[in-house]
């Protein structure tokens, strides 16, 4: 099967997950930072993928809670055709609703502060992502 990358969608940070060899288990792996106004940190997902290869991507599209895209949904969707072009891998779009509110309540039932820690929320929620998209996927079809 091998490794599939989720990127959690962000106006700043992206977070990264990637899932396990059978595509199983999602674990955090990092995120990805931009400056304002600039572009996606291509050259640093391009050195993750050469340092660890995936056979797929999946990127967080971000919806309203009506279901319905947003101006950051157009973005995510030119991403999503940017990184399969630059990368010749298969991109899919995930709905990442809720993602970073489940990583957020995930570190606040384990005890923890999310104070200054954005990037490992992030991390958690494309975690969270690629997980739902996992479990999606395996579950049967009625």
């Amino acid at each position: 099967m091998g490794r599939l990358l989720a990127l959690d969608w962000g106006e700043i940070r992206f977070g990264v997950a990637r899932s396990d060899e059978g595509q199983i288990l999602a674990s955090p792996l990092t995120t990805l930072t931009r400056r304002a106004g600039k572009r996606f940190p291509m050259p640093q997902l391009l050195a993750l993928l050469e340092a660890d290869p995936v056979v797929g991507i999946v990127v967080g599209l971000p919806i309203s809670l009506e279901g319905a895209e947003t101006p950051s949904s157009e973005a995510a969707r030119a991403l999503a055709a940017d990184v399969g072009r630059r990368t010749g891998l298969p991109v899919e779009l995930a709905d990442e609703r809720f993602t970073t509110s489940i990583a957020l309540d995930a570190v606040r039932e384990m005890g923890g502060s999310t104070r200054g820690r954005k990037a490992d929320v992030d991390a958690l929620a494309a975690t969270v992502l690629l997980q739902q998209y996992l479990d999606y996927r395996r579950a049967p079809t009625p």
